[in-house]
């Protein structure tokens, strides 16, 4: 069978990196995957005019209800949806936008949530007809082997005397709004100036450039908080294993995969208490949920000198991905899903 698949694609972000998994899930059990950016897409009928080329497409499956799931409306072939975690968070308070996804979901043969919580938010606020099937994140990570972290820190600006003594609270995000990078900007400065030995670090790629622009004069005017170039995924894996936390500050998420991933490589999380973090980390057992910049430092210091602390959040953030986002497991649940497309 040949899939076409659709997904906000930018290189790099949580969702280009669920794309490439699912794809590879569909494409080892034999169908051709063919996976797109929503971007070079402007409307449905531009899809239904690549539906008509040779060699055909037999089905076709989206990332994100609106920015995927809208344009394929028009496809003529069976096809199913993943959430994405803005689409249900953030566009389904425009009105146009939720008729658009109501009849996504009327037409799909079935939808995925990354959570229950998703998946109940979902069917409170949408008319969802097809069937929703709950499926965590897959999670692996690979890490760069000749990284060096030194390096990285000269580079970004981190300028220390005590080099091997600073603490990196790492904040990996792609530069846009929803991300809020810069919600910890001035209370983790003003920590920075108490105790020198505290770095904020933020990573991901340029996607808003006006954001973007505005993020850097920000950083510049900052002491403390650096922005660094971008990495490869292995590059950024091994950057977050020496750090010494993880931190999302995000405004709205579907299922963090820095999170997720940073549980994996045995990193302390402490991530925004939004909806979507509060769905896979657990306060004070999985990793640190904070409601205000004051209390994301108030955290920060308990967890650098609790090591009690650091080691639960550790330990248990790694159970929970052995035990809830297994990859085998997803790329089974994908291999069903997509027969249903048939």
């Amino acid at each position: 069978m040949r899939v076409l698949f659709l997904a906000p694609n930018s290189p790099k972000t949580g969702n280009c990196t669920t794309a490439e998994r699912i794809r590879n899930h569909i494409v080892a059990a034999g169908h051709t995957c063919v996976l797109c950016d929503t971007r070079g897409f402007s409307s449905a009928s531009d899809v239904s005019s690549l539906m008509t080329q040779e060699p055909r497409f037999e089905a076709a499956l989206a990332i994100h209800l609106f920015k995927g799931g809208r344009l394929l409306l028009d496809a003529g072939v069976p096809f199913g949806v993943v959430f994405g975690g803005t689409d249900v968070n953030e566009d389904v308070k425009d009105e146009h936008k939720r008729a658009v996804m109501e009849e996504v979901l009327h037409k799909a043969r079935f939808a995925v949530a990354f959570t229950d919580k998703l998946k109940e938010r979902a069917e409170e606020l949408l008319v969802c007809a097809s069937k929703i099937y709950v499926q965590p994140q897959g999670i692996e990570t690979r890490v760069a082997s000749h990284f060096s972290w030194s390096d990285f820190l000269h580079r970004t600006g981190v300028r220390a005397k005590q080099e091997e003594n600073v603490r990196v609270f790492l904040l990996v995000c792609g530069l846009r709004r929803v991300k809020d990078p810069l919600y910890l900007l001035d209370v983790f400065a003003e920590w920075h100036s108490q105790n020198p030995l505290v770095a904020l670090i933020i990573i991901g790629p340029k996607i808003d450039p006006v954001f973007t622009t505005e993020v850097e004069e920000s950083v510049k005017r900052s002491v403390g908080v650096y922005l660094a170039a971008d990495l490869s995924q292995e590059e950024l894996h091994a950057a977050m294993q020496k750090s010494f936390a993880l931190v999302n500050s995000s405004l709205s998420e579907g299922m963090s995969a820095a999170i997720l991933e940073a549980m994996d490589l045995g990193l302390p999380v402490l991530a925004r208490d939004v909806p979507g973090n509060a769905a896979i980390v657990e306060h004070e057992v999985t990793g640190l949920l904070y409601s205000s910049p004051q209390e994301f430092v108030n955290m920060s210091r308990k967890l650098l000198n609790d090591h009690e602390l650091q080691e639960r959040l550790v330990r248990n953030g790694k159970n929970y991905i052995t035990t809830c986002h297994n990859p085998m497991k997803e790329r089974i649940a994908y291999q069903k899903l997509v027969e249903t497309l048939h």
